[in-house]
């Protein structure tokens, strides 16, 4: 294994685990921060690994650095009562769409986002991991610390919720 495999692994991530952070931490700036310590702790410790096991290793350690995040938020809420506001909906563009069909998908996608937001942590984390990072079961189970059962229950409770959320608003 070569040391740009875990390059092109990373690249090909890196987006994809900074949304999830900022749509657990609601903070952009706090986001990358964690993103990129969970690359550099995946690129220090566990880069000699497989690179089947890097995606699920890559997702614990991003849970990790996330739920540390909360702890410390929560802590300095209780000290500072400080609040961080809800990240702003990104939505994709494309060129050549009307602006009224650009306006649709924005709505649309920020629809998605306040959904997943309002979800709890650990279905949030098994949707994003299941349907946007396509691990399989055992896999996600392996990130999150919990078993295949657990992953799939998480994962019902959040489609569920989300059509119910969606409904009308996605196809």
């Amino acid at each position: 294994m070569q040391h740009g495999d875990l390059d092109r692994f990373l690249a090909g991530v890196e987006r994809r685990a900074l949304r999830m952070a900022e749509l657990a931490v609601g903070n952009r700036a706090d986001a990358l921060d964690i993103v990129q310590d969970a690359m550099l702790q995946l690129a220090r410790r566990y880069s000699r690994k497989a690179p089947d096991d890097w995606p699920p290793l890559f997702y614990r350690i991003l849970r990790n650095r996330i739920t540390d995040h909360h702890r410390r938020a929560g802590t300095r809420h209780a000290v500072f009562a400080t609040d961080n506001g809800a990240p702003q909906a990104q939505a994709a563009t494309r060129q050549a769409d009307t602006p009224e069909q650009q306006a649709q998908r924005a709505d649309a996608l920020a629809r998605l986002e306040r959904a997943l937001a309002r979800l709890p942590a650990r279905q949030r984390e098994a949707f994003l991991l299941r349907t946007w990072e396509q691990l399989d079961v055992a896999d996600t189970a392996r990130a999150m610390g919990c078993s295949a059962g657990s992953v799939k229950t998480h994962l019902s409770r959040a489609l569920a919720s989300l059509r119910t959320a969606l409904e009308g608003t996605w196809p």
